[in-house]
C-alpha cells in the first residue's frame, strides 16, 4: 500500500469507516453449473465468533457479530475493489457482486469476467496469489463489556457488533493491505483504552480524596 493510499484510508477511518480482515474468496469450478462467468465465494464476515482485533499486552479487544447486525444495514451500492482503492471489478447495483446473509454470516459471489482486471484478479484468486480479503462498513450500534483481570493487570474488552449502517466494498487485499484493519482497530480502541484510562485516574483521585477525608478526620479526633 503506497504512502497516497494509506493517507485516502486514514481519511476514511476518521470518518468513521472500519476495515476487517477475513478469509479469502473460493474459486468453484462446477462444469454443470448454470453460473456461468468467473466467480469468486465467500463470507465478508460470520456472525457469533469472536476475534481478536486488537492486543497491547494489557489491554486486549475481543469482537464478534451480531446474527441480526445486517438487517437494517444499507446494502445498495457495495462495489469489489483491490486494496480497498482503485478499480471497481464488481458491484451489486449492476448485478456482479450478490450479498447474502444466513446463520454464518454476510456471503458474496462476485463475477470477475466482465472486465479484464477483474479477469486477471480470477486468475489471481485461482492461483492463490490473492489470498485473503476485508470489508468496509460503519457501525451504528455495539455492546461493550470491559473485564479487569487485576492479579495479571490485563483488561479486555468484549465488543459485539449489533448494528451495522452501511456496508461500503469488499475488497481483495495483499498483505500490506492489512494494515488498513489494524488502522482501523487501533483508531477505535485507542479510544476505548483512553476511556479506561480516563475512568481510571477519576477513581484514583476519588480514593485520594476520600483518604484525605479520612486523614482530616483522624487529626480532629485525636485534638479533640
Amino acid at each position: 500500500m503506497t504512502e497516497e493510499q494509506k493517507t485516502k484510508l486514514m481519511e476514511r477511518i476518521g470518518s468513521g469507516r472500519e476495515y476487517r480482515r477475513t478469509n479469502m474468496f473460493e474459486i468453484r469450478e462446477d462444469p454443470q453449473s448454470e453460473e456461468k462467468g468467473k466467480l469468486v465465494h465467500g463470507y465478508a464476515t460470520t456472525f457469533g465468533e469472536e476475534y481478536l482485533l486488537w492486543d497491547m499486552g494489557n489491554y486486549r479487544v475481543l469482537e464478534q457479530i451480531d446474527r441480526h447486525a445486517f438487517d437494517a444495514c444499507d446494502m445498495s451500492d457495495v462495489i469489489m475493489q483491490y486494496d480497498h482503492e482503485g478499480r471497481v471489478f464488481a458491484r451489486n447495483s449492476n448485478g456482479t457482486l450478490r450479498l447474502h446473509v444466513d446463520d454464518h454470516g454476510l456471503g458474496i459471489i462476485a463475477d470477475l469476467s466482465g472486465t479484464k482486471a477483474g479477469q486477471e484478479l480470477y486468475e489471481e484468486i485461482r492461483g492463490g496469489y490473492t489470498t485473503r480479503m476485508s470489508f468496509g462498513f460503519r457501525v451504528a450500534e455495539d455492546e461493550r463489556t470491559v473485564v479487569e483481570d487485576h492479579e495479571n493487570h490485563v483488561i479486555t474488552v468484549h465488543r459485539t457488533i449489533t448494528k451495522i449502517s452501511k456496508l461500503y466494498d469488499v475488497s481483495a487485499v495483499s498483505l500490506p493491505a492489512n494494515d488498513g484493519t489494524e488502522i482501523s482497530a487501533r483508531s477505535w480502541s485507542e479510544g476505548v483504552i483512553g476511556e479506561l484510562e480516563a475512568e481510571r485516574l477519576r477513581a484514583e483521585e476519588r480514593a485520594r480524596r476520600v483518604r484525605a477525608m479520612k486523614l482530616k478526620l483522624e487529626v480532629k479526633t485525636c485534638e479533640n
